[in-house]
């Protein structure tokens, strides 16, 4: 039986994260969602305009005992720029900011370790400015969200933002990949 966990992570767009997260060995599903604002039931273009106050977030269900926890917030680190407020790359707002939504007391205590070992070690040059919340307020995204990056190869988006990081990611965790 797996021991399946969640991690709710935003780090911009959900696109790049949910399609990176796909791909790693020991995730379950990752799925593109909002969380964090005080809107019920938003929509896709309700978080977009910045007044709801949610995150674009990924749910990454993943078998804990292929996976730690820890391995999870290692790659989303890798996965986005934690320094950059609001915004990464050209998606600016609040819902792009860096987020880890934790689910209990262990999660939120391993969040803020790793920030704190990431300042330490000045792995980037500006400060970690990732929030770290308790979860609240979480909706799945519209199901045409869900992979988006494979079912819309010909989106632009898609090819000039999603596919070189996945990528990069690709080449930097080709160990933690699933086989295909």
């Amino acid at each position: 039986m797996a021991n399946i966990q969640q991690a709710t992570l935003g780090g911009g767009c959900f696109w790049c994260l949910e399609s990176a997260f796909n791909t790693v060995d020991g995730v379950e599903l990752a799925v593109s969602a909002y969380a964090g604002g005080q809107t019920q039931d938003p929509t896709y273009e309700s978080v977009c305009s910045g007044q709801t106050g949610h995150a674009e977030v990924v749910r990454v269900n993943f078998d804990a005992d292929k996976l730690s926890y820890r391995e999870v917030l290692e790659i989303f680190f890798a996965l986005h720029n934690p320094t950059q407020l609001n915004r990464q790359g050209n998606d600016v707002g609040t819902q792009y900011r860096s987020a880890i939504f934790y689910h209990d007391e262990q999660q939120k205590a391993a969040a803020e370790e790793i920030i704190q070992e990431i300042s330490d070690e000045e792995i980037w040059p500006d400060p970690v400015v990732t929030e770290v919340t308790e979860l609240n307020n979480y909706y799945q995204a519209e199901d045409y969200h869900q992979d988006y990056f494979s079912n819309n190869p010909q989106n632009q988006y898609c090819n000039m933002v999603v596919a070189p990081k996945l990528a990069k990611f690709k080449k930097t965790f080709a160990s933690r990949l699933k086989s295909v």
